[in-house]
Order: structure tokens, then sequence, then C-alpha cells
């Protein structure tokens, strides 16, 4: 999980919560809005969390968003163990910077937005192609979703039923 920030037409600055999944490279999703408080934070990965399920393990920087006392009471709440980068080290959180410069790149940097709505429904339009379209090399040229589909069904067909 991480957060990035830009400005729509009118120079108002707006920030993003980007959530992928490690395993997969799924994006899970991009929260918007100008202010992404912790109590916010949480909700929204709730939100998630009822589609998704909860993780075992967040890998988080060291940002007040997730180091005071609403976030990680929320992680213990639900058992999820917070791992936190060293200050300054974005590459030991790889996966995600490296979504975050696609987002970037694909979406960030072509548009100018009218408004919060306008980045939304453009960010959900990306995710729907980043998720189900744009292959991935290290996932052997699969796309996030059809990953997690083969690795679901590897580890169900070898699963021990009783």
């Amino acid at each position: 999980m991480d957060f990035m920030s830009d400005s729509g037409r009118n120079q108002r600055r707006f920030r993003t919560f980007n959530v992928i999944d490690d395993f997969n490279r799924e994006a899970l999703g991009i929260d918007i809005a100008v202010s992404l408080p912790a109590g916010r934070i949480t909700c929204y990965l709730d939100k998630l969390a009822e589609y998704h399920g909860y993780p075992l393990k967040i890998r988080v920087d060291n940002g007040p968003e997730f180091t005071g006392n609403t976030f990680t009471n929320w992680a213990k709440s639900h058992g999820i163990t917070i791992e936190y980068i060293k200050p300054g080290s974005p590459y030991q959180n790889g996966f995600i910077e490296r979504f975050n410069r696609s987002y970037r790149t694909g979406v960030l940097d072509l548009y100018l937005f009218n408004d919060l709505e306008q980045a939304r429904k453009v960010v959900e339009e990306w995710l729907t192609f980043y998720n189900t379209e744009r292959l991935y090399e290290a996932l052997n040229n699969m796309t996030p979703i059809e990953y997690k589909i083969l690795r679901q069904a590897v580890l169900f067909s070898t699963s021990v039923l009783y």
C-alpha cells in the first residue's frame, strides 16, 4: 500500500491510496480524495476485505497514516501483521513502487482531471485494464487475474479433501 498525489485542472491537489496484492500483482483498489486520513484508509481496507478478505500481512512505509493508533489498532483487531519498510528504502516495497510507476505513466501523467469523480471513473477503467488485460512478464505473461485463477486452481487440485 502506498500514497501518491496529483492535481486537477483547477490546481487543487488530491491524493490516491493504492493497494495491491504482492502475490499476483493485482491492483485491489485505488481510493481518491483530497484528504486520506487513517480512518478513511481503514474504512477503505474494510471495503476491500469484503471482496478479497483480510491479508495476513501488510507492507507499508512509516508515514503517519500507517504508524498512528487508528491504523495499528485496526490491523491488530483483524490479526494483520504490519511490516514497515526502512525509512528512505522504497525498494523494500518494490511491487507497489513498480505499480505506482505504471499508474503514474498510464493515468496521472496522461489526464488533467476536471474533478475527483472524473478521476475515479478513469482510474476504475484503468484498473480493469491493468488487472484483466495487461500481461505481466513476472507472471509468465499472464494478467494478474489469470495468474490468481491459475494458482487457485493449482492449490485446489493439490489439496487433500477428507
